[in-house]
């Protein structure tokens, strides 16, 4: 039932036109579109709340996911329900009573997407099955690079950032942890409950 973790000039010679017309459009042509901000969710906690930018170009399925949960309200009064000092902090799979939240859609694992296991990053959690993840989601505190794919086994996939309130997530990170019901190890032994996550920016 656990869940293990076990997932980056143009030089003008027209100098008789005004500078601004290199800007315009070819006739017939949309002038250019600005990029999409990516998108943002904030995660509110009972210790502070922290913000995660999300990268869909590089793991869009999982974000897709994500995202899909975090609409339905699935994270609303769930757990951070494991904290590994110097490793992860990781949430999203009990109710804030310590029972199981069902997660039934779950992922084709990205491991594979060039985005690394560093410090700040977020992560797909999952079981020993490579394309186990559900809801569950991980935040690193160190560079782990134990849980990148290599040539022999998959990885975790990181498919945002927190660019927000990375001091509440060390603070969750070292609260005090043990057993607790049916986890037995490693939760937080004051619970640490989830209130919300919602979106912030991005569509």
């Amino acid at each position: 039932m656990k869940q293990l973790l076990l997932s980056f000039a143009l030089l003008s010679v027209a100098c008789l036109q005004p500078s601004f017309a290199i800007e315009k459009p070819a006739d017939g042509a949309s002038p250019a579109k600005p990029a999409a901000a990516a998108p943002q969710v904030q995660v509110v906690t009972s210790l502070g709340n922290f913000t995660i930018e999300l990268n869909p170009e590089r793991a869009p399925l999982t974000v897709a996911n994500f995202l899909a949960y975090v609409d339905a309200g699935h994270y609303s009064n769930t757990l951070i329900h494991r904290a590994v000092a110097n490793f992860v902090i990781q949430g999203g799979g009990f109710n804030a009573d310590y029972t199981p939240k069902p997660a039934p859609n779950k992922v084709p694992n990205e491991s594979g997407n060039g985005l690394s296991n560093v410090r700040g990053t977020v992560g797909l959690a999952r079981t020993s099955e490579p394309h186990g993840g559900n809801a569950q989601f991980y935040v690193n505190l160190n560079d782990n690079p134990a849980l990148d794919p290599n040539a022999t086994r998959w990885g975790y996939a990181v498919f945002g950032r927190v660019v927000a309130g990375m001091d509440v997530v060390d603070k969750i990170g070292n609260v005090a942890t043990g057993a607790h019901g049916i986890i037995k190890e490693e939760t937080p032994l004051k619970p640490v409950v989830i209130q919300k996550v919602e979106r912030v920016t991005g569509s």
